[in-house]
């Protein structure tokens, strides 16, 4: 939750920086919209006590009451973009796997031909 009005729609991809206190309380200090390159900031972070991680909206709530607005975010917290690349690739060779255990089992292109049987004149 942070206090502005900060609409981002969902499925859009963010970094969130927050701040962890000596008690372990989080704080949000800014969000970036990574699909636009919004920033929505609210104090300045410093790099000891700032924590960024990255996420993918889920449901964006935006209240607004005597001229003070404040967001609620549902985010669905993702790794760095190469742990997702090593997601896809993970999938992509149980797929291959896959193939090629069905075309083994439809007698797949890697047959060995039957040897010619011996002419007789």
């Amino acid at each position: 939750m942070i206090a502005a009005s900060a609409p981002i729609p969902h499925g859009h991809r963010i970094e969130v920086v927050e701040r962890v206190d000596d008690t372990g309380e989080r704080a949000v200090m800014m969000v970036i919209d990574l699909e636009t390159r919004v920033k929505y900031q609210q104090g300045t972070p410093s790099a000891s006590d700032a924590v960024a991680w990255t996420g993918r909206v889920l449901e964006c709530t935006i209240v607004s009451a005597k001229g003070r607005g404040s967001t609620t975010l549902l985010v669905d917290p993702i790794g760095p973009g190469s742990s997702e690349a090593d997601v896809a690739l993970r999938g992509a060779d149980a797929a291959a796997f896959a193939a090629k255990a069905e075309a083994d089992r439809w007698g797949g292109a890697d047959r060995v031909p039957e040897p010619k049987a011996p002419r007789f004149w």
